[in-house]
């Protein structure tokens, strides 16, 4: 049977481009794994499903059509987070067939509950799949593979089998051993001496006990064993048909066990052990021959889809806690990705709403922007520090990453049409600048993004290129923006350097180029900061104009406070 996804469409063609580390990093996407799962497996598998992303629309219809059952049915999140803890215990049935006639009794009694946790857990989700009203075509696909598997793997009778096997196997309560003894009284052999269906007491083995030692003969005659089997709550003896062990052979049937040194080693465990698996040999062979018939049951293959139902519960989980709190999230509309567009309504940061989760007690700002040809897809952002660029800046970000995902986007509405990747440009750490420099590596960091991205990519340019030399900086950040616009990929390049906004009409005017870039600005109102984003012209000392009057440090105000004197 074909295996299945919740990620892919079947018979997908979609392509896929691993986010760089500094995308991950800038992205802060180890942050928002931590918030979730506590789980360090879980937040490795999520991270690893997260770095990879495609432009294939049909891909990212899919998954967001998933991703909105798992969060519309909450019921359907329970049953699969039980299925996950049962498939993560489960094997392969094939190791069956390696199985030597040595193998024990306990490992193929364990390897008998894994079978029964599987057809209990194949059971259950079926039963659960049937009962949700569930429309993406991913879990569509689950429910008629999850049927498949029950009807054509003969489920009935596996039960069946199960129960009677199970019952077979566990009437052996009690095994009765003898040892042998050399002149040095080491264990020389040791033998299977009754199977029984009953424990020993620990009151039977004391009375045994107490009369041994109350006997007038310290040692027992003869190897006559009659006199012990008193004691056995039930008799060693049964029939084939009665617990299908057979009879045990005794004397024939011992074990020999070399001793290791005249000091006396003791073997004796090991040689045990080899005449309890030796007697349970047919046992063994009996029980295996019952599952031989069910080696090749497909419904293993669902352990393959165990990571992309982690990463889809997690996420529902998330969503469901951000829209508890009054804040919107929205499923992304897809967009062919050929019109390279992008439009949100009240777009936001994921790590605000996030922080809103854990408790903390502040408003939400949502803002709009659109990437299109008409009016732009190229943006320089300004505005004052700690004004929310570089919240603005990673928020798109999230938006594109998470839509790509499936999963719903911080915003009220997302249109979107998929990019094949996401480039970051945030400031370096300090001790990897030493060898180039800040602007040489910031330059040579550039190189690379423009190396490799296309039309169809997003690039994300925070505080880039802001040496202490600001000329310097603004030659090369010219030429980049220039760039961008003659490749037309969609950017947001956040910036002190207000000049670099200013007098966009030549190089929109620039034919050659495949889009426009445009000015936007976070806004100042009463000289508060209103991380509102909006088109408009870099403000430049406006904002300082705004903030000097709202601490009295203007000019006037400070001539008023000195004649008042």
């Amino acid at each position: 049977m074909a295996e299945i996804s919740l990620l892919n469409p079947k018979n997908s063609k979609a392509v896929f481009k691993n986010l760089t580390n500094e995308t991950i990093n800038d992205l802060s996407l180890e942050y928002i794994c931590d918030a979730l799962s506590e789980d360090e497996y879980e937040r490795n598998v999520i991270l690893k499903i997260m770095s990879q992303i495609t432009c294939d629309e049909e891909t990212v219809r899919y998954r967001c059509d998933v991703f909105e059952d798992f969060l519309k049915f909450p019921k359907l999140r329970e049953a699969l987070t039980e299925l996950l803890k049962k498939l993560a215990d489960l094997r392969d049935l094939e190791r069956f067939q390696k199985d030597t006639e040595a193998s024990s009794l306990w490992k193929l009694i364990n390897r008998l509950r894994e079978i029964d946790g599987y057809v209990k857990c194949i059971t259950e989700i079926k039963e659960c799949l049937e009962n949700t009203e569930i429309k993406s075509q991913g879990l569509l696909s689950l429910k008629k593979q999850v049927q498949d598997i029950y009807v054509n793997s003969g489920f009935p009778q596996l039960k069946k089998d199960l129960e009677e096997t199970f019952e077979k196997a566990q009437k052996m309560k009690s095994v009765t051993i003898g040892v042998n003894l050399d002149d040095l009284l080491r264990p020389k052999n040791a033998g299977i001496l009754s199977l029984n269906d009953k424990a020993f007491s620990s009151s039977g083995l004391m009375q045994h006990f107490v009369k041994f030692v109350n006997t007038k003969d310290e040692l027992h005659h003869g190897t006559d064993i009659s006199d012990i089997k008193k004691f056995h709550p039930s008799s060693p003896k049964f029939k084939e048909s009665d617990i299908g062990f057979g009879e045990v052979e005794t004397a024939a049937g011992f074990t020999a066990v070399a001793a290791e040194s005249a000091t006396g080693g003791d073997p004796l465990s090991d040689s045990l052990k080899k005449a309890v698996t030796d007697i349970m040999k047919k046992t063994v062979r009996d029980i295996q021959s019952v599952l031989q018939k069910y080696v090749n049951i497909s419904g293993y293959s669902l352990v393959s889809i165990m990571p992309e139902i982690v990463f889809y519960i997690r996420w529902a989980e998330l969503v469901e806690k951000i829209q508890s709190k009054g804040i919107k999230m929205c499923k992304a509309e897809v967009l062919p990705s050929e019109e390279n567009r992008f439009s949100a309504r009240g777009i936001y940061n994921l790590k605000l709403a996030i922080k809103r989760v854990r408790g903390e007690d502040f408003e939400i700002v949502g803002n709009d922007i659109d990437f299109d040809e008409e009016k732009g897809r190229v943006f320089i952002l300004t505005g004052p520090n700690r004004g929310g660029k570089t919240t603005f800046t990673q928020a798109v970000g999230f938006a594109f990453l998470l839509a790509q995902n499936g999963i719903y986007v911080p915003a009220s509405v997302c249109r979107i049409s998929p990019c094949d990747n996401i480039f970051t440009h945030f400031p370096a750490d300090e001790n990897d600048t030493v060898d180039l420099g800040r602007l040489g590596e910031e330059s040579k960091r550039l190189w690379d993004i423009f190396d490799v991205a296309t039309d169809k990519s997003l690039l994300l340019l925070n505080e880039s290129l802001a040496t202490t030399n600001v000329s310097e900086g603004l030659f090369i950040a010219r030429d980049v923006v220039k760039a961008m616009c003659y490749l037309g990929v969609r950017a947001v390049f956040n910036t002190h350097m207000h000049d670099l906004a200013r007098n966009l009409d030549r190089l929109n005017n620039d034919k050659q180029n495949k889009s426009k870039a445009e000015s936007l600005v976070t806004g100042v109102e009463n000289g508060e900061r209103s991380f509102k984003v909006f088109v408009s012209p870099p403000q430049g000392s406006s904002y300082a104009r705004d903030i000097a009057k709202k601490y009295g440090v203007t000019f006037e105000q400070i001539k008023k406070n000195i004649d008042s004197k």
